[in-house]
């Protein structure tokens, strides 16, 4: 789109207010480690991170904007105050920041969630002074995406837990057990008290392997001369490996869920980019049927003051006697039906503006400083004498590289086909082998209820050193190999959900080829449209100076006393209507414009827009006002 200042300012543009950068709007606060957690246990630390509240307050861009009561728009501030204030790409900037959760989510074992949001088609005129335009951009279901946020699937073999864990037991014991039998205890009652202790460490790996360390120990003091030990500790460190080798074997199957969310921050990436496009494309037809409302108003402004001119015209005539009594009914109602068209396009302007602000502002006219303001459009429209179109064929191969829902579909293929891989895994036998290695050990000191009857071996008696020593020199070791084996017989769950998988990608395959389609008649309709609109707005140009031809020919025919003033008033109005006319086609030409750029997936690039500061919400590109008010009171 290509578009000038206004000349009847005759104003100069100062660029003021060189920036309005902002902090980042979504920022997750990651409060600093606690000193007692080491390197060691880090990784185990809870991290209490904090979202801040959401962001209601506009960035002070819009209010400088404002002098004199009026809020001073160009094209450029338009798309600015846009990528800051928007509600709806606010929304949308949240997405991104979910996924990446999401993804922290996935790759500590979890499942994937849903974080996407609908596109919001952005607000619409008034009026339908501008012409209807096909929209443009595949609906969400034909761009794979159900909620707008990528593949969310839950189906096939569960993903492993892939954080580490530490677990700890301790158990502190005093028991009274009455014995039947005193030669085997040596007292009518055995006091016990113990200690028992464990503590562990698991993870559980991404190509199915789980292993765990476990250390435990169990002391125990008792009141009966029969053991040779009394205390006595025994412990052990057991290492036990678990491997899957059919269900759930493999990296590719239990790392899946974390290439999907990566690929879902892809997609919220792409889908901020497409409500960026549709909202700047709905704010700059806003914007630029403001324009034509403001053109159209003054249109109606100069026939009803010409309409005055006609009736105070006619009453003097008719006073001296030169025209007949009925020309003042007539020259009335041609005021009265001026100033109806005068009110409807007031009424057009103020309304616009309203919708308009909305679009600029976060909580809207609710701010009566906002509400209160007067828009005036630094801008006008130009329609360019030629259009510089590529040939078809080139514009479909821009907008199939470009168009950002294409991109979308193509993603979510893949991680359908992520995904297919669980399925099919599911259908297997679970199959795990195992291995066990335990060492053992066992101290304590001579049992002095004994009297010397019972001599322990000196290897075992010792303190908790002697232990751990047993306990390292492999003294007393258990291994253990073995498999267990699952069969689940006609799995109909498993069958189901590998199918219904293959349909979804089956389905998502001809919807890209729809899409593909589709974006190609998208391209062919928006050239034509683009093409025709030109047409028409040099139509209604030519229709327009032929209108003011027929008028002057007219009045000069009346001052002969060859024409009648009914003839002359209804080439007046033909002429006020011609201008209206060609006012909406430059607005129907905008429009054709906007939606050509949608089309072929030029709109960025069109407008200078940075994807960077859209997601951000920082724009740093200066805003302007002209030097004749740049000076005035806010």
């Amino acid at each position: 789109m290509r578009y000038s200042r206004n000349l009847s300012m005759a104003v100069s543009i100062t660029l003021v207010l060189s920036s309005f950068v902002q902090a980042s709007e979504i920022t997750i606060e990651q409060p600093k480690p606690l000193p007692v957690v080491g390197p060691l246990f880090r990784p185990f630390h809870w991290e209490r991170r904090i979202v801040p509240p959401a962001t209601f307050s506009n960035t002070p861009r819009l209010e400088s904007l404002v002098r004199g009561g009026s809020l001073y728009l160009s094209v450029q501030d338009v798309i600015a105050l846009v990528l800051e204030n928007n509600i709806d790409i606010a929304i949308q900037r949240y997405g991104p920041v979910l996924a990446r959760e999401v993804l922290r989510r996935t790759s500590g074992g979890g499942l994937l969630r849903s974080v996407g949001t609908p596109i919001y088609p952005g607000p619409v005129s008034v009026s339908t002074l501008g012409v209807s335009v096909s929209a443009v951009g595949l609906a969400e279901s034909g761009s794979g995406v159900s909620s707008g946020g990528g593949i969310v699937v839950g189906y096939g073999t569960p993903p492993p837990n892939l954080d580490p864990y530490l677990f700890a037991f301790g158990n502190f014991q005093h028991s009274t057990a009455a014995q039947s039998n005193v030669v085997l205890v040596g007292v009518p009652s055995l006091l016990n008290d113990s200690r028992t202790f464990q503590f562990g460490y698991g993870q559980t790996f991404a190509t199915g392997t789980s292993a765990q360390l476990t250390y435990g120990s169990y002391q125990s003091s008792l009141n009966s001369p029969v053991f040779v030990l009394n205390p006595y500790t025994q412990g052990f460190l057991d290492l036990f490996i678990t491997q899957n080798l059919l269900q759930g074997f493999g990296i590719a199957v239990n790392n899946r869920n974390i290439r999907v969310a990566k690929n879902n921050m892809q997609v919220t990436d792409l889908q901020v980019k497409r409500q960026v496009i549709t909202t700047i494309s709905a704010a700059l037809n806003l914007y630029w049927d403001l324009v034509s409302f403001n053109e159209d108003l003054r249109i109606k402004g100069q026939a009803l003051e010409t309409a005055q001119k006609l009736y105070e015209d006619n009453k003097k005539q008719v006073a001296i006697g030169t025209l007949s009594a009925i020309e003042i009914t007539r020259a009335a109602a041609e005021v009265s039906s001026s100033k109806e068209n005068l009110l409807i396009a007031q009424t057009n302007v103020a309304q616009q503006e309203t919708v308009l602000k909305n679009a600029l502002s976060r909580n809207g006219v609710a701010s009566p400083w906002l509400d209160d303001v007067h828009i005036v459009t630094l801008d006008r429209i130009q329609v360019p004498e030629k259009e510089d179109l590529k040939p078809n064929a080139e514009l479909v191969e821009q907008a199939l590289a470009k168009r950002p829902e294409l991109e979308q579909t193509r993603i979510n293929i893949q991680s359908t086909l992520i995904n297919l891989a669980g399925s099919k895994n599911a259908l297997l036998p679970t199959l795990q082998a195992f291995a066990d290695f335990t060492n053992n050990a066992l101290t304590g000191s001579a049992n002095a209820l004994a009297n010397g009857a019972n001599i322990p071996d000196p290897f075992v008696v010792g303190g908790y050193g002697n232990l751990l020593g047993q306990i390292f020199r492999r003294n007393y070791p258990n291994y253990a190999v073995g498999f267990s084996l699952n069969i689940a017989f006609r799995n109909r769950a498993a069958q189901a959900d590998y199918v219904a998988d293959q349909l979804a990608l089956r389905q998502a395959e001809l919807q890209m080829q729809r899409s593909i389609s589709q974006v190609r008649v998208d391209v062919k309709n928006a050239v034509i449209g683009l093409q025709q609109a030109r047409v028409r707005y040099e139509t209604a140009v030519a229709t327009r100076v032929l209108a003011q031809q027929t008028l002057d020919a007219e009045r000069k025919k009346f001052q002969f006393g060859t024409s009648s003033i009914p003839l002359v008033v209804q080439a007046q109005r033909d002429l006020n209507n011609d201008q209206s006319a060609e006012v909406q086609s430059m607005a129907n030409y905008t429009h054709a414009r906007i939606a050509y750029d949608e089309a072929v997936g030029q709109t960025l690039e069109q407008y200078g827009i940075s994807m960077e500061e859209a997601k951000t919400g920082q724009v740093a590109r200066a805003s302007s006002i002209p030097d004749s008010v740049r000076n005035e009171k806010k």
